[in-house]
């Protein structure tokens, strides 16, 4: 009576963490419509290679039939071939496989992004609350009642840019700064039309008193790496930067009542 081949268990183990992954994949693409995260699984293929592992190495025959496959790869004589074909192939991969996940990608992401998001009705910044839709800047008025005086508050907000944002916009509002190449995204470039051309002022305050961390969740994946100015800068020194880009670029700033 002929006895049946049984399945080398180095091809045993590989087929079944083979199956198990596809089984997950499928589980959650097909049963949960949706898309396991790749830490989960990780996790999940660990535990299943430790567990795999454990059952074929609990006898001692099991652990040799185990390891059998990869002790005559190394010791062989005869398979010297295809040892040293293995002992290229593998450091390579590994080697390919740490490049893509260490290397940055500056690539826009596949997702959909909105660069002026939604602001919310309200918001909270210096330890109070403010609605954007009633908010204004208090230093406008003096655009028409004291050009002078404008005058100074534009200098003003002229100089807590330069001590504080050119470093990412720019000597000239482009979003160019010394820092610029360094952020992905890149800082907005306020001369542009389609920038703050088409906002409000509250809008820009919400922005800078919040910076990257008050933007809502349709601003993802790329968040803005804009610092909290709310922790640095005073409100009044916010609202004077405010006049000076609009100033500087030559902009009028767009009002909800005319929206």
């Amino acid at each position: 009576m002929t006895q049946k081949r049984r399945i080398p268990r180095l091809l045993q183990l590989a087929l079944i963490v083979i199956g198990v992954y596809f089984s997950f994949v499928l589980v959650f693409d097909v049963a949960l419509h949706q898309l396991i995260p790749k830490s989960l699984l990780t996790m999940y293929m660990l535990f299943v290679v430790a567990g795999v592992m454990m059952v074929f190495t609990f006898t001692e025959e099991g652990a040799q039939e185990l390891v059998g496959p990869i002790k005559a790869l190394v010791e062989d004589p005869s398979k010297k071939m295809v040892r040293n074909i293995v002992f290229v192939i593998v450091p390579l991969l590994a080697g390919y496989y740490t490049y893509t996940k260490m290397v940055p990608s500056f690539e826009a992401p596949m997702e959909l992004r909105t660069i002026h998001p939604a602001p919310p009705g309200k918001f909270k910044a210096f330890g109070k609350s403010f609605n954007l839709t009633t908010l204004e800047n208090p230093y406008r008025k003096f655009q028409k009642e004291d050009p002078a005086k404008f005058a100074e508050l534009v200098k003003a907000g002229g100089n807590v840019y330069i001590q504080n944002c050119q470093y990412c916009h720019g000597d000239k509002l482009d979003g160019r700064g010394p820092y610029a190449s360094g952020l992905n995204p890149t800082p907005l470039n306020f001369q542009d039309v389609g920038t703050i051309a088409q906002l409000q002022e509250s809008f820009l305050f919400w922005r800078i008193a919040t910076g990257g961390p008050g933007l809502p969740a349709e601003a993802a994946p790329w968040i803005s790496s804009m610092p909290v100015w709310q922790n640095f800068l005073t409100e009044d020194e916010i609202w004077k930067v405010i006049l000076f880009l609009y100033d500087y670029t030559g902009r009028s700033p767009r009002s909800w009542a005319n929206e």
